[in-house]
């Protein structure tokens, strides 16, 4: 795969691989960020990741992994603080890169909403602070709590601190009587030069940066080491409110503004993508001397009633994005090529570098893709980079931006040792020895030893205790791979897990004796596993870590067979890949014939079915959870759309059914209930009268729900 490569341009094998490794490098980089207030790579970085990792599943929808990026918002919350969970949840936002993405954002929220080109729509343009998300909750104009931003849903209940801000209100007069503020905590360069200067003096370590400044400050168990601090907050976006504050997204910040907030001034209402583009160069080129830290543009749909059809996806808000400031590059060495092994058994090159400042960011490791890219070469076998190959010792270029990130990216062949020898990629796993084939058409290289191999293993019980998954606290990565190599109370499978106490107690409590273990902490797990033993449908699938099958799928799959018992004779029973089963599998709008064969063949394989099945003897598992649909006359029944939809887009309308409870089926089948046809219906409107099933028009359809 060439540095250059467009996704279009890409084979699913290199889609694959690909999705592969930025899943590893997203969620190191959510817990640096997140947790340990300690970023490996900048905001701007980290969001260019997520973007190629979703133009990749778009690109290749099949081939979307369990622990997919998109899916991900944040990280858990520490259990230093207390949590508090959203009223509404605090999302990310996605990414431009060029002027052609802005068009292609505005064009989208054209298409979605139906409009002509000449229709007016405005946006809002504001800087894109670099600093830490809080949401501030005040009822009858008092400030109840705050809280950080968290895994999105759940946040850190950090109110003691807030209330030592300056910028923060205490209190407002005429709000509304349920006003949540949201905003960025963030610390100006003049405050962040003097504050290191008092660490300097005091002998303290100084900060890296104003973000990591703001972050930890903000986040400490002690208030008053925050009042200490000089943070400053911006105000930008609202969650819960029982009022709304205006029509528009700029007079809601004016209002807020009104209010006592501090917001942007340089918040600007644009008419289409050019002016967008034209203030981002401005305030682009008044980056340096703002005396706070930006790394690029936020543009919002100004209307807000637009903005409520727009909606969500399922990180990200559909009528906002930001636009990035571009990247940087550096050169240093390239002292090793490691060998790592992923969930899916995958051989990962990994570049060990002499560690070299890149925006601002200590960069040691980078990406090498596979073994075609080390060896200078594409997937079809064209040269790259001049058919440079990269080896150990090499003086290489590192690109961090809107691409790979960090990634090898150069060769400077001038500098190469002359002891320097061509890498030779392993073709035996270097965990377990199992043979590492590459089959045809594929751009990697796979361990065959399957749950043999420690490493595939390994990474799978991470997954199943992961933040999305299971998230069992004081059973990490790190708890894993100790219990993983325990002789006596091992954990190699997910339902060792929950039979880790009983298995102490026939150990006599070994447990609580071993080192960094005692009677508190050894029961504070047990514990923790105890309060995971019953768990929501789709979150228990999701867990599994079944390759395609995400979050996302995850959660569609449950909400479409509702309980985990229909579900799992539903899936047992398409197993042959044809029949009524199959067809409704691959009749959920969402789920294609990849994932449903990952899927299918997860629970036909004896050994994984078997594992699955003892997991779920120690678990109850929830139904699926419905949306509230009272006086819905579609909840619960499978609906079809098709045909071309003239007063809203398919996308709006499939929105809008599965919000008032309904299953949206890209198929016609015997179980569909209610097929929606346009003008230049086919095949569908076909079969649903040969099956008897109901088809009306997008007027009836729309006369249906309305008011709904």
């Amino acid at each position: 795969m060439t540095e250059t490569k467009e996704i279009k341009d890409l084979a699913p094998d290199e889609a694959r691989a690909e999705l592969a490794r930025l899943a590893q490098i997203l969620s190191e980089a959510n817990d640096a960020y997140h947790r340990q207030d300690a970023p490996d790579m900048s905001d701007a970085d980290y969001d260019a990741l997520k973007r190629r990792n979703l133009d990749i599943e778009t690109a290749f929808p099949d081939l979307k992994r369990a622990d997919s990026a998109t899916e991900q918002v944040g990280a858990s919350p520490s259990d230093g603080f207390g949590k508090i969970t959203h009223a509404v949840a605090m999302l990310s936002l996605g990414n431009a890169f060029t002027d052609e993405d802005v068009q292609e954002f505005v064009d989208r929220i054209r298409k979605y909403l139906g409009l002509p080109a000449e229709a007016e729509i405005a946006f809002t343009a504001e800087p894109k602070i670099d600093g830490l998300s809080l949401s501030l909750r005040y009822e009858k104009g008092k400030l109840i709590h705050a809280a950080t931003r968290g895994d999105g849903a759940t946040g850190e209940n950090v109110t003691a601190n807030a209330l030592t801000i300056a910028d923060i209100p205490k209190n407002l007069q005429g709000a509304p009587d349920v006003l949540e503020v949201r905003g960025e905590v963030y610390m100006s360069h003049a405050d962040f030069d003097a504050l290191n200067e008092k660490q300097n003096t005091a002998g303290q370590k100084p900060f890296a940066n104003p973000r990591n400044a703001a972050a930890g400050s903000l986040r400490q168990l002690d208030a008053r080491i925050t009042a200490s601090r000089p943070l400053r907050f911006f105000a930008y976006a609202w969650g819960e409110l029982s009022a709304p504050l205006a029509k528009t997204q700029m007079a809601s910040i004016q209002r807020l503004g009104d209010l006592g907030f501090v917001v942007n001034p340089l918040t600007k209402l644009c008419a289409d993508a050019d002016q967008m583009v034209q203030q981002y160069r401005l305030i682009e080129t008044q980056r340096a001397t703002l005396g706070y830290d930006i790394d690029g543009v936020v543009y919002k749909v100004d209307c807000l009633d637009f903005q409520t059809r727009l909606g969500f996806r399922s990180t990200t808000p559909r009528w906002a994005t930001a636009h990035k400031f571009p990247a940087e590059l550096a050169w240093t060495r390239l002292e090793e090529i490691d060998i790592q092994v992923g969930r899916t058994g995958a051989l990962s090159p990994v570049a060990r570098l002499t560690p070299v400042t890149v925006g601002g960011v200590v960069v040691s490791n980078a990406t090498l893709h596979n073994e075609d890219y080390i060896a200078g070469r594409d997937n079809k076998g064209g040269e790259i980079r001049g058919g440079k190959d990269i080896r150990e010792g090499d003086w290489v270029q590192v690109y961090r931006a809107g691409d790979v990130i960090p990634k090898v990216a150069d060769v400077d062949l001038s500098k190469r040792p002359n002891d320097a020898q061509p890498f030779v990629f392993p073709t035996q796993c270097p965990e377990c020895q199992s043979d590492a084939p590459r089959e045809e058409g594929d751009a990697v290289r796979r361990c065959s030893g399957g749950m043999i191999c420690p490493a595939q293993a390994v990474e799978k019980l991470k997954h199943f205790v992961s933040r999305k998954a299971f998230d069992i606290d004081g059973l990490g990565a790190k708890q894993i791979e100790m219990f993983y190599g325990d002789q006596d109370l091992p954990i190699r499978q997910p339902v060792d897990i929950f039979t880790l106490q009983t298995r102490d107690a026939e150990n006599l409590g070994k447990l609580k004796n071993r080192k960094g273990w005692g009677d508190q902490s050894a029961q504070n797990l047990f514990d923790a596993i105890d309060e995971k033993r019953t768990i929501g449908f789709g979150r228990l699938l999701f867990s599994l870590g079944i390759r395609h099958v995400g979050e996302a799928a995850s959660n569609l799959i449950a909400a479409h067979y509702g309980n985990w018992v229909d579900f799992e004779k539903a899936v047992t029973a398409a197993a042959p890949f044809d029949g009524a089963e199959w067809e409704n599998l691959l009749g959920i709008d969402g789920v294609g014939e990849v994932m449903a064969r990952s899927l299918v063949l997860a629970f036909a394989q004896e050994a994984e079915r078997a594992g699955i099945d003892a997991l779920c003897v120690h678990l109850t598992i929830q139904d699926a959870e419905r949306p509230k649909t009272d006086g819905s006359p579609v909840a619960g029944k499978t609906v079809v759309f098709t045909g071309s939809l003239e007063k809203m887009t398919r996308a709006e309308a499939k929105n809008r059914a599965e919000t008032l409870g309904a299953k949206v089926s890209g198929s016609v089948s015997a179980k569909t209930d209610l097929v929606i046809a346009g003008p230049g219906a086919g095949s569908k409107a076909k079969k649903a009268q040969e099956l008897g099933v109901e088809i009306i028009d997008e007027d009836t359809w729309l006369e249906l729900i309305k008011g709904l």
